[in-house]
């Protein structure tokens, strides 16, 4: 194995406000768009399609609803009861750094009010204060699949322009608040899930629409602009913020060498690196183009948009990464895998983990030198990890083996990376703590070094359990890298 990972390497682990706060309507904080989102039972693909693009007379009902259906990141994991409790479990595993998300409607219930509710304002104070406590830096997600409900039924959500305002008017809240507590940030989470799933990445209804991707594509670009200022922003308020994008990325293989193939699989790894291309370059990227008029897509910008987004570039680029997967021009090919809000054709060289996301270590590796090759900017993997279905074992242990390989092999491959000469900041996987799934709304997929007693109806102690991963975690953070073995 390479030299250990550097010295100043963050170390850590990551969640989302929506997926384990919980205390959905306390002190003060408004409805938001994943507090509607309801449970999806395993194996319901049409469903999960289904509750990521929600109807409006759907959401009307959600809004209403306070107790019939099961809406399970209303609850999450009482995170916002337990964060003492929480942060020392992260501190006793040593992390450096810990990924959570600011709830927009905390801050502002509704998206629009003139003053901030000062109660979201003090929870987020209490919470950084602890983290300082034990050492453990803040990366703060700034909206991470979640934004005021409110904006969606006034607004349609990013597909108005009227967004732009109201979010960097959120942006320069929180970065007033706390430009003495937190380093880190980020603006907006997966940004590139808008173009495939609209509500979920931006709250937008496509019901009745006849060009869905229009939507989608202006939503988006409504997002670059609020991020650009945001960052125009944090800079003037304090110069030693660092403010990075972030991207689902998945890596995609042609199926075979055939030319047709390897054309396809270079398109959909373009399209997976448009959005950073337009936040770390400050451009829309020629072969975008064509793609937006395939789709009869024409995105309306303003006078100073362009300017806007060459003049406020990020400071560094992180993503997600949890698996690969192949495409093909031959029809006749149709065994399929899913992944992260996304699905391909199987690659046989692949294992496939217990929800269909095929295992692919290497993978990341082979990103992580192409994006530092096509950026030459810092890079921070902030998503990784493995969803499974833990079982408590007799004598009360969690062997969560699997978990460990899989980290074991992508945390060798990102030093392998370091080593090719990768500039790398630091690694937070996923779900640090057992969290209520972004996607299906599910608690029995966990990706957690901490069990969490609760189960998909919301059942159970919430106890914490530590997992075997949680010990071999600790001693890898304290090894720097240099010891994955599992024992």
């Amino acid at each position: 194995m390479p030299n250990q990972f550097p010295e100043n390497f963050l170390w850590g682990g990551a969640v989302a406000a929506n997926q384990v706060e919980g205390a959905y309507c306390e002190d003060g904080k408004g409805l938001s768009t994943a507090d509607v989102v309801k449970y999806v039972p395993p194996g319901q693909r049409k469903a999960l399609e289904h509750a990521l693009s929600i109807s409006r007379a759907e959401l009307a009902a959600a809004i209403s609803d306070t107790q019939e259906e099961n809406y399970p990141k209303r609850r999450g994991i009482d995170f916002y009861h337990r964060y003492k409790e929480d942060i020392k479990l992260f501190a006793e595993m040593g992390f450096k750094v810990f990924r959570m998300s600011i709830s927009w409607p905390r801050i502002f219930p509704n998206g629009d009010e003139n003053e901030p509710n000062e109660a979201g304002l003090r929870f987020y104070d209490d919470v950084f204060d602890e983290l300082n406590r034990y050492g453990i830096e803040p990366l703060v997600t700034l909206s991470h699949y979640e934004m005021p409900v409110e904006l969606v039924t006034r607004y349609n959500g990013w597909e108005s322009r009227e967004l732009v305002g109201l979010f960097v008017r959120y942006a320069d809240t929180v970065f007033l608040r706390y430009k003495n507590k937190v380093k880190y940030w980020l603006t907006f989470n997966e940004i590139n899930a808008v173009i495939r799933f609209p509500f979920l990445g931006g709250g937008v209804l496509t019901e009745g629409k006849e060009n869905e991707k229009q939507a989608a594509f202006q939503a988006l670009h409504h997002q670059f602009i609020a991020s650009a200022l945001s960052i125009k922003r944090a800079r003037e308020i304090n110069p030693e913020f660092q403010v990075g994008c972030m991207l689902a990325r998945k890596l995609i293989y042609p199926y075979s060498c055939h030319p047709g193939d390897v054309l396809k699989a270079q398109g959909e790894n373009q399209m997976a690196q448009f959005c950073s291309d337009v936040q770390v370059r400050g451009y829309y990227p020629s072969y975008i183009k064509r793609h937006l008029a395939d789709y009869e897509v024409s995105i309306e910008m303003e006078p100073g948009d362009e300017a806007v987004l060459k003049e406020n570039l990020v400071d560094f680029l992180s993503f997600s990464y949890y698996m690969s997967s192949t495409v093909s021009t031959d029809e006749s090919i149709t065994e399929r895998t899913e992944g992260n809000l996304s699905s391909g054709l199987v690659n046989p060289f692949l294992k496939t983990s217990d929800w269909g996301w095929q295992i692919d270590p290497t993978g990341l590796r082979v990103v992580l030198k192409e994006m530092h090759d096509r950026y030459q900017i810092p890079l921070f993997v902030v998503e990784n990890g493995l969803g499974a279905a833990d079982v408590i074992e007799a004598d009360g242990t969690i062997k969560d083996d699997y978990r460990i390989e899989y980290l074991a092999q992508h945390i060798e491959q990102m030093a392998e990376a370091i080593a090719d000469g990768v500039e790398l900041l630091g690694y937070t996987s996923w779900g640090c703590i057992d969290l209520i799934s972004a996607s299906t709304s599910e608690m029995r997929k966990r990706y957690g070094y901490i069990y969490v007693d609760q189960d998909d109806e919301g059942n159970g102690s919430l106890e914490r359990i530590r997992k075997k991963s949680f010990y071999w975690y600790k001693k890898v953070i304290a090894s720097r890298g240099t010891d994955l073995t599992n024992h």
